[in-house]
């Protein structure tokens, strides 16, 4: 069902955004806006560009509304500048000057609202030598040498999903990016641009890693280090059932506790001594392995031995910790992430669900005081 509006509880309630639909970090960054409470207006083209999943399904357009501009039809631009008119905030994901080309660049829009942030989200950024050229988060990462870290020694790279590359290091660092330029305009009435890449936002993530390889404590190669699964006390283990159990007991403390539940306290001086990894490992992979995923989680709750299962997708929502905060929450049929973070006096929910494509050109129409989409008409004001 749609509603009047979008916007309601969060801290960013009153902010205007406008989102230019593509696929990826954009969509994910502008959910993100929009569960802090932002009226987020996704423009959506015909035919969309789509997941390849019912729309009604992608929670990524969540607490948002919709309205559908042909961007290459003779009005398709002044639609959209009409809306930039009265954004704070706009993000686009396309290749480098295609937004330009469309007449809805950077330059147009400031021409309409010179207090604009204009945010913009690709892999390879605005500039430089594969600006132009397509990829995905995996290429993204590989280049900045995080996918590199990630796996087995003598075995490729772990893709980690899309997680590390279009999330992490693309849209959170375009909200971040574009709330800070945000608190600029409004502070001296004047709107930027803002460039986040996903190769620059991923490359950040590895600050302390670069930091650790400086100082020597950090070897520039898969699976030999303290945080990388390297080490055997910050790592998986597989169980009796085929589960696997995740441990992070890197103080000194909480590895004691870790090797007295698991019945290895001769090893405890090996958590120092590299020397002895190899038979650590070994030990407790027999452990793990002599009992199941659920027997095991038992075993260490309640303790600081830092040991947890690995849950699957499904499992997790239902974990008591989880749920008893509403980590997860079902909206619509949908078991889906709550809102993050947590605000004490502007808290945040799920609104509405996923935006159907087009759905709400009335409402955008009368609330954002634009010409109703059927207006032959339309053009920006001052043009």
């Amino acid at each position: 069902m749609t509603t009047a509006g979008t916007p309601g509880h969060g801290p960013l309630s009153g902010v205007r955004v406008v989102e230019l639909a593509g696929i990826g970090p954009g969509p994910f960054a502008a959910m993100l806006l929009a569960d802090l409470g932002a009226d987020v207006v996704r423009v959506d083209r015909p035919g969309g560009p789509g997941l390849g999943i019912d729309p009604a399904h992608d929670v990524t357009n969540r607490n948002k509304r919709s309205v559908l501009v042909d961007l290459k039809a003779p009005d398709g631009a002044a639609r959209v500048l009409a809306l930039a008119e009265r954004a704070d905030i706009l993000i686009e994901g396309y290749r480098p000057g295609v937004a330009e080309r469309l007449g809805v660049g950077p330059d147009a829009c400031h021409a309409q609202n010179p207090r604009l942030v204009y945010g913009r989200m690709t892999g390879w950024g605005q500039d430089g030598p594969l600006a132009d050229r397509a990829g995905h988060d995996v290429t993204y990462i590989a280049l900045t040498g995080t996918l590199g870290m990630i796996g087995r020694p003598g075995e490729p790279p772990a893709v980690p999903a899309n997680l590390l590359g279009d999330y992490a290091g693309g849209s959170l660092y375009l909200v971040v990016g574009v709330l800070a330029a945000l608190h600029h305009a409004r502070a001296t009435g004047t709107g930027q641009v803002v460039d986040a890449a996903i190769v620059d936002g991923t490359a950040h993530l590895s600050a302390m890693i670069h930091g650790m390889l400086s100082a020597g404590g950090w070897q520039d190669r898969r699976g030999a280090n303290l945080l990388d699964g390297g080490c055997p006390y910050y790592g998986t283990y597989a169980t009796a059932d085929g589960g696997y159990m995740a441990v992070g007991a890197l103080e000194t403390r909480f590895y004691a506790e870790f090797l007295h539940l698991l019945g290895l306290d001769h090893l405890a001086g090996a958590h120092d001594d590299w020397s002895r990894w190899g038979e650590l490992r070994e030990q407790a992979a027999a452990r793990f392995k002599s009992r199941t995923r659920d027997e095991w989680t038992a075993l260490f709750e309640g303790s600081d031995a830092c040991v947890a299962p690995v849950l699957s997708l499904r499992e997790a929502p239902h974990h008591p910790h989880l749920a008893a905060r509403g980590t997860f929450t079902d909206h619509g049929g949908i078991t889906q992430p709550a809102p993050a973070p947590r605000f004490s006096a502007t808290p945040t929910r799920v609104r509405t669900g996923p935006a159907r494509p087009g759905a709400d050109a009335g409402t955008v129409a009368r609330d954002w005081g634009i010409p109703d989409p059927a207006d032959d008409d339309l053009v920006p004001d001052g043009d």
